[in-house]
């Protein structure tokens, strides 16, 4: 694929191939045989450190609504890893979408300045400090995700194993949700985005969610397909009950 620069904004399969040559800094662009080569060199525990040092260092530039240097970036996060700066940038815009429902986009090709856009199904939100709150509806997205694709409900172990492999541990302080099971079962749960009931004549007990009336209004069972369809990179009908079962919603409502 060409790396000319342009003025067109790039989409999520472009970032990796947005060019380094940082003034002072990188003198040219490495080819994707040389990065994967320098990738290959660090540890896996080393890369996923640094993607998520700079998936919250993104996240944290956002917070203020200016547009995030790449220079920043450079200095602030990536450092000594320069060399593998385009894989850490592809990486942490696949977390960034995935966990937080967000996608960072280069709006000015020639100063190297991005930012963060929603890439949300639509959820409307009352809330004044809606965009303060686009992480935590990245969040919940990935869980009403969950529990429409698991047959409209999800055993609370299925949530949090989800939630773990996207490293978002319910048992830990996390730098964005704070804390992570409180956010799920008690703050979604009161603004009724989810139930989280328990399960009869369980022992230890266990619970369950399902989506709840504020989420079944302000959504759709086709949006979150399409959501999933997104982030999995295949059409909505590979999941043919999930398929039908949104279509007839879409048609009995007369769609959204």
């Amino acid at each position: 694929m060409s790396q000319k620069r342009g003025t067109k904004r790039p989409g999520p399969s472009q970032v990796q191939y947005m060019d380094v040559d940082e003034e002072d800094t990188l003198s040219q662009t490495p080819t994707s045989s040389q990065v994967q080569h320098n990738v290959q060199r660090l540890s896996q525990s080393q890369m996923e450190a640094k993607v998520h040092e700079l998936v919250f260092f993104l996240l944290v530039k956002d917070q203020k609504k200016i547009p995030i240097k790449r220079a920043d970036i450079l200095k602030h996060v990536v450092k000594d890893y320069k060399n593998v700066f385009t894989e850490l940038l592809k990486r942490a815009n696949q977390n960034l979408q995935q966990v937080f429902g967000m996608e960072l986009v280069e709006i000015d090709p020639k100063h190297h300045t991005y930012i963060l856009i929603s890439k949300l199904p639509h959820l409307e939100r009352e809330s004044s400090k809606e965009d303060e709150n686009t992480p935590k509806m990245g969040l919940l997205l990935v869980i009403l995700s969950l529990i429409f694709m698991k047959g409209n409900v999800a055993k609370e172990s299925a949530v949090w194993e989800v939630l773990r492999r996207l490293r978002v541990d319910p048992g830990e302080k996390h730098k964005i949700f704070g804390d992570v099971k409180k956010l799920v079962t008690e703050e979604f749960v009161r603004q009724k985005y989810l139930e989280y009931n328990r399960l009869p004549h369980t022992d230890p007990p266990e619970f369950e969610f399902r989506w709840g009336p504020r989420a079944i209004k302000e959504t759709s069972k086709k949006q979150i397909l399409q959501f999933v369809s997104k982030m999995q990179n295949k059409d909505p009908t590979f999941w043919t009950n999930q398929y039908n079962e949104a279509e007839a919603e879409g048609s009995s409502a007369g769609g959204r």
